[in-house]
């Protein structure tokens, strides 16, 4: 999959919604509401807490590991696919579109 409009990272702040089983249904971006349209893709990866050192005080939760979601979305039943990648850092309630590709760009 191509990137759109850039290789770089864009941790843009976003509001996704959830089901009540957890997983992404909308993510609102750039003033619109993007319907997840396929079943997206969940997995962890960890932070570099030795280069940030973050302290806490003991018990106070998980300072490593960094949730992510790739889900394909659209903003019509008859728009364009587009995946969007969502990351939130331990301890946070943002989450950060960290990147965006077109589906069809990889067929091309």
């Amino acid at each position: 999959m191509a990137r759109t409009a850039t290789d770089r990272p864009l941790n843009v702040p976003v509001q996704v919604r959830f089901a009540a089983v957890g997983t992404p249904l909308a993510v609102r971006y750039d003033g619109r509401i993007w319907a997840v349209a396929a079943e997206p893709v969940h997995w962890f990866t960890r932070s570099d807490w030795w280069n940030t050192a973050q302290r806490a005080p003991v018990g106070i939760g998980n300072l490593v590991d960094i949730e992510n979601w790739r889900v394909q979305v659209r903003l019509t039943s008859t728009s364009a696919l587009r995946t969007f990648e969502l990351r939130r850092a331990p301890l946070s309630d943002q989450w950060l579109l960290v990147a965006i590709s077109d589906v069809g760009a990889a067929a091309a």
